[in-house]
């Protein structure tokens, strides 16, 4: 089995709403998202030859995943009362609704999902909260 390993990371803020403690209060992080790829064949012709696949489309599809949600305010739909949201996106501030509390244990679950649906043999993700506390998901 062969795993190749991407990554990129992306700065955000959130809240976690219901949460007993500061993480209730909006804060930013800089999320950091290590995607690892696996096969167990290499191409036998062709440009790919000696490969799972191209780390250029790796970086490529990792680095577009996250920059969508860089410099954005990610919050779980129904969290935020809206006409607090409605002010929010009139001052043009960058807002993204989920249908999870935005957690690093279920944003490893989300970017392994967006992954999989571009086609890539997933083995896990491991998204970073902070340097040294990461969430990693595989199934």
């Amino acid at each position: 089995m062969y795993i190749l390993k991407g990554e990129h990371s992306f700065d955000s803020a959130h809240f976690l709403a219901g949460y007993q403690g500061k993480c209730s209060n909006i804060h930013g992080h800089r999320w950091r998202v290590i995607a690892e790829i696996c096969g167990g064949e290499l191409k036998q012709e062709g440009q790919l030859r000696g490969m799972v696949v191209d780390f250029g489309d790796i970086k490529k599809d990792i680095k577009k995943m996250v920059d969508d949600h860089d410099h954005a305010l990610i919050i779980e739909k129904g969290t935020m009362k809206e006409m607090t949201l409605n002010c929010l996106r009139e001052e043009g501030f960058y807002i993204i609704e989920v249908d999870f509390r935005p957690t690093a244990e279920e944003f490893s679950r989300y970017f392994y999902e967006i992954l999989e649906g571009k086609g890539y043999s997933v083995k896990r993700v491991t998204v970073y909260e902070t340097p040294t506390n990461s969430a990693t998901y595989e199934k």
